[in-house]
């Protein structure tokens, strides 16, 4: 199988071609931000010096993202423009993934770090697990989802996870110069910076990743392929954050649940499915409520949604979600009180109880102010990332 890599979504411009496990070709520039002016060309040039015939190529891998959002579209526009004039698939690699993939078979907790401003970076946490049967190689296994935090947010999970079983933790990517100092005050483990040979993104690692999540299935149409940014470009949080979006509280509807389903995709990493809120419609001791707005230039009505069920005269509170583009302006706060009216006056409920995550601080704030106290903690409760649920309650 022969894959053209692509990787555009740094400062790092890569172009590479990899069949089967031969690395053919690669161009690797990291010399400022120009790829509209450069990655067609060091495509052109790997075409021409290894006489490739861009119709025997299978598939186009590409870093999806996060990244610079100039560079992912560059990145997607390219590899869609060819994916469309050749007919083949593209297969969309995480960015963090694949520069994680830099140190296969490494036996160290591998943290990628890119810069992403606004003192976040974007971040994952990986390790390579040995494949049984000899030489079947090792799978890179995903601790923790690519995602944007702070720099503390991050090293104080690999100081959580590390510190009991002394494990070494190895850092790659932009975000290092950047923040090496502060790593280097907060980290509290083993810890190591990559060489200046593989701490930054190549085509060839986006390419071979490309490969194994090809024969899972992972795969698109160049015409269904789209960057996956992570958070909300500049100009997007600007509109959200001066917008005064107007909006109503109502029960869900068999309409709603395409909207719904999508909503609950992008705040969770174990998101419930169609049939499960389709389901909730005929459950009579079940109810999810929307913030519905019916405003004309946005483009998703429901703003956002929570669950409640009865339980033998108890309130279980679950599925509390808000679009990131609308959080802080009080959705959630209107939602939940909304649902408490809803639970005490249609089925008479005096006790409520919600499980949040431990380390989802804005929300654990919100509760509290809506009366619910802490009753217990579930350890290793959740999964993607792995966090404790800490248990709340609140009566009447």
């Amino acid at each position: 199988m022969k894959i053209l890599g692509l990787d555009s979504s740094g400062l790092v411009a890569s172009a590479a071609v990899v069949e089967e496990d031969v690395t053919i070709a690669e161009y690797t520039v990291n010399y400022k931000k120009t790829h509209s002016q450069t990655l067609i060309p060091m495509l052109d040039e790997i075409k021409r010096m290894t006489e490739l015939d861009l119709h025997t190529l299978d598939a186009i891998a590409i870093a999806s993202g996060p990244g610079s959002f100039t560079g992912l579209r560059i990145g997607s526009a390219t590899a869609k423009g060819l994916g469309l004039a050749l007919d083949i698939p593209i297969i969309p690699v995480p960015t963090v993934d694949a520069l994680a993939y830099n140190f296969y078979g490494c036996s160290a907790l591998v943290c990628p770090l890119m810069d992403a401003r606004r003192n976040q970076v974007y971040t994952g946490l990986y390790e390579f697990q040995k494949r049984e049967g000899t030489g079947a190689g090792y799978e890179l296994c995903t601790v923790l989802k690519q995602c944007a935090v702070s720099l503390s947010d991050i090293i104080g999970k690999i100081n959580e996870m590390c510190c009991e079983n002394d494990r070494e933790v190895l850092f790659l990517g932009d975000g290092v110069a950047v923040y090496r100092e502060q790593i280097t005050a907060l980290a509290k483990v083993k810890y190591s910076f990559a060489p200046s040979c593989c701490n930054r993104q190549r085509a060839s690692c986006v390419a071979a990743l490309g490969a194994e999540l090809y024969q899972k299935g992972i795969c698109q149409t160049a015409a269904e392929h789209a960057p996956e940014y992570l958070r909300l470009s500049q100009a997007e949080r600007e509109r959200a954050e001066h917008a005064a979006v107007k909006y109503h509280i109502r029960e869900m509807q068999q309409s709603d649940l395409e909207e719904v389903t999508a909503l609950e995709a992008s705040c969770f990493s174990m998101p419930w499915k169609y049939r499960d809120f389709e389901e909730t419609l005929t459950n009579p001791n079940r109810v999810y409520l929307v913030a519905e707005t019916d405003a004309a230039d946005i483009k998703e009505h429901i703003l956002g949604g929570c669950m409640l069920t009865n339980i033998a005269g108890e309130g279980d509170i679950t599925n509390v979600a808000v679009r990131e583009a609308y959080r802080g302006k009080k959705i959630a706060a209107a939602l939940m009180e909304a649902l408490l009216k809803f639970g005490r006056e249609r089925y008479g409920i005096t006790a409520f109880t919600l499980e949040v995550r431990s380390q989802n601080t804005p929300a654990r704030k919100l509760y509290e102010k809506l009366g619910f106290v802490s009753k217990g903690v579930r350890r290793g409760f959740y999964d993607k990332p792995k966090d404790d649920a800490v248990i709340l309650w609140k009566e009447r």
